[in-house]
Order: C-alpha cells, then structure tokens, then sequence
C-alpha cells in the first residue's frame, strides 16, 4: 500500500463529512487534503483511542518527533510520507501541524472550558488551523479568503461539539462554557448523567445560533474571486448546516443519541453544491 493509498483509506473510512468534499478536486490538490486530513485523523486518534492518558501523550509525542523528521527530510509514517510532497507547494508549515498537535493535547489536560474565548482558543488549534491549511491547498487569491477559512473552521468544530455533547460527556469532557450553563442552569453533572432539561434545550439552542453567526461571518467574508476555488470548503459548509438543522429538527436529543446524515445524502449535497458554487 503506498502512503497515497493509506491516506485514501483513512479518509474513506471515517466517513466524515471532508471526505465528501474532496471527490471534485484535481489529483495533486486532492492528495494534499487527503494526507492533511489523514494528519489530522492519526493525531487526534493517538489522543483518544489510549485509555491512558500517559500511553495518549507518548503517542502524540512520537507525532512531534515525526512531524519534526518530515521538515527534516526523513518522513517514516505513510501520512508523513504522503505529505511531503504538498508541503512546499501548498505552504504547509511546521508550526501548523504543530499547533494542531497542541489542541489534541488540550484534550488530555482540559475538560471544561469557563467562557467562549477559552473554547475560541481550543477550536482555533484543531480546527481554524486546518481551515487556513485546507484553504491553501484549494488555493487562493485574496487573503481575506484565509480569515473565511478560519472562521469556517470555527463553525465546524463548534457544530461538532453540539453533535457530540453526549459522545464527549461519556469520555468525561464537556465542551460547553462553563459561564453559559451557569446562565441557562445546567450543571455539568446534568450533561455527565444525559439529562434533558428545558434549560439545556435552551443552553443548546443558544449554542446552535452562535453557529449559523459563525457561518454567515464566514460565508460573507468570502472573496467573489476565490469563491470557485475554495468550492470543497463551501461544500463542507453545506452539509455541515444541514445537520446542523437536522439537529434542530431532532430537539438536539444529543445527550444520547447521535445526529448522522447518510452518505447518500452528503454525496447529493456535495454534487448539487459543487455544480452551484
């Protein structure tokens, strides 16, 4: 299996919403995202996969000596091989990957965030790195086009969280600012233990129109120019809001059960935007 391959695999096998949106895109484009994301997967799997903690940290501390021998020229793993060639065409910088190292290592040393700036500083690490990253490899004019990926970026990983509260809450992680449950009188032992109240659908619903703001501000901060390269992140952004309103539509029962749309479903959203944008 080539690192090409591997990268393939592991974006194919998530099943995640990305994957769909990198169908479109011309070959060297195409293995660039998939070997960033792939990064991303194996990180973000080396923090959450161990049961210790102590096993997680060594694992990701091998990523680092691994990141630090690709920029040196001596890639091992297949997602650091498959990189290489992307690196400098793309501007994938070291700092970057390391950066997004250091918000899955938040996960090993926080569970509770106290307001929003807190949790902005967490999503910009795991997630408004990547955008600004997977922006590059789409390719762009304008530099505000950087700034919509960022917020884009922020808007996904904020989507996550409400899907996943109940995922997260069973791991003993609660991404929800402490401030803002406190205003709407939820306690973390309530999220711990999957309780639905009225507070929380309303916590949640606060939360969920944070999102769609976070979503205009990237949407209109958009140069006309770039709009047709950075097409994969509009697709994302597409199915990102519509389980967003699937969510919605399901009174955000995210305490214990997870909100998924169908492959199908995100290939036609895919297709029908790509065609559109």
């Amino acid at each position: 299996m080539t690192p090409e391959e591997y990268c393939q695999q592991k974006a194919a096998q998530s099943g995640s919403s990305f994957y769909y949106s990198f169908m479109f895109l011309p070959p060297e484009r195409r293995r660039a995202i998939t070997a960033l994301y792939a990064f991303c997967r194996e990180v973000d799997d080396a923090v959450d996969e161990p049961a210790d903690p102590q096993v997680a940290r060594a694992k990701l501390e091998w990523w680092r000596r691994e990141v630090a021998q690709l920029y040196a020229g001596n890639a091992q793993h297949p997602v650091t091989k498959a990189l290489v060639p992307a690196i400098g065409p793309f501007n994938i910088q070291q700092q970057q990957l390391g950066a997004i190292m250091d918000g899955m290592e938040m996960d090993l040393a926080q569970t509770r965030y106290p307001d929003f700036e807190s949790l902005r500083t967490y999503c910009h690490r795991v997630a408004g790195v990547v955008g600004v990253l997977a922006a590059s490899i789409f390719g762009y004019r304008n530099s505000r086009t950087l700034e919509y990926a960022e917020n884009l970026g922020l808007a996904f990983q904020l989507t996550n969280i409400i899907r996943d509260v109940g995922e997260d809450a069973r791991k003993g992680r609660i991404y929800l600012p402490a401030d803002e449950m406190q205003r709407f009188g939820v306690s973390a032992a309530q999220i711990l233990d999957a309780q639905h109240t009225e507070g929380f659908s309303r916590l949640i619903e606060f939360q969920a129109q944070r999102v769609k703001s976070c979503y205009a501000e990237a949407l209109a901060a958009l140069p006309a120019e770039d709009r047709r390269a950075q097409r994969p992140g509009l697709v994302m952004a597409a199915i990102y809001r519509t389980l967003l309103e699937e969510l919605r539509r399901d009174g955000y029962q995210v305490l214990t059960r997870r909100t998924a749309l169908t492959p199908i479903r995100k290939l036609w959203i895919a297709w029908k935007t790509w065609v559109s944008a």
